[in-house]
């Protein structure tokens, strides 16, 4: 390949707003790339999170023991996420609507079962969180590509305007410069679209198992509602 049409020749020799594409494609790119590595390292915390305190919680441990632990992981600055912060608002809003409310049951769960759902909400949204970015950089970037290709070929031709006799050699420079913007395109979206795909798959997976385990907490709380005293108290 001869130094005018290397890849690097074709970049900066560009036009301007092939130049302005390529360089949009490129930090899309870069971030999607960033955004894909955080996820991946926020379901793999997520997943070992969940495991973890699911084996605990059914250990047979008491439940207000339980929440201490997480009081005490919150004191020594580690992360506190998933089921264990389902766990902690409903068992935290079920002990004290049972201190003041006494017997009325029907209540006391309402309150925690209320309280579970907005503290799955914010799990949704953290699990969630950036891949709109990555369906967004999948579905425009192969366009904004395009746009630069479709501009890099029309000035190629327009070229032709100026010079008396056509050649491949007159307009290949122009043309390769176009597709390079297409291929760019492509390279930040290809990604994109795979690990939006993966990650949102993970993510239903990961709040169906929350849903899963605010019901089978809730049941357990239903129990000590309609018992003579919880099981524990903070």
């Amino acid at each position: 390949m001869s130094d005018n049409l290397s890849i690097w020749s074709l970049i900066v020799n560009a036009g301007l707003v092939v130049q302005a594409v390529m360089l949009i494609l490129f930090l899309a790119s870069a971030v999607s790339w960033w955004v894909i590595a955080q996820r991946f390292l926020f379901f793999h915390s997520a997943q070992h999170q969940y495991n973890e305190f699911e084996a605990e919680f059914w250990s047979g441990i008491d439940l207000a023991q339980l929440y201490r632990e997480g009081n005490t992981k919150l004191e020594n600055g580690k992360d506190v996420g998933g089921a264990e912060t389902l766990f902690r608002a409903g068992f935290k809003e079920f002990s004290r609507l049972r201190q003041q409310m006494g017997g009325d049951s029907e209540a006391v769960m309402k309150g925690s079962q209320r309280a579970m759902r907005v503290a799955l909400s914010r799990e949704q949204d953290r699990a969630d969180r950036s891949l709109g970015f990555l369906a967004t950089v999948g579905s425009t970037s192969p366009y904004i590509g395009l746009f630069g290709t479709v501009w890099g070929i029309m000035n190629a031709f327009r070229g032709l305007a100026n010079v008396q006799q056509a050649t491949l050699a007159v307009v290949a420079p122009g043309i390769s410069e176009a597709l390079i913007a297409t291929a760019m395109g492509l390279f930040a979206a290809i990604p994109a679209v795979i690990a939006y795909n993966r990650y949102s798959s993970v993510s239903d997976r990961l709040v169906n198992s929350y849903e899963t385990f605010a019901e089978e907490f809730s049941s357990i709380l239903h129990r000590q509602a309609h018992s003579a005293r919880p099981e524990g108290e903070l």
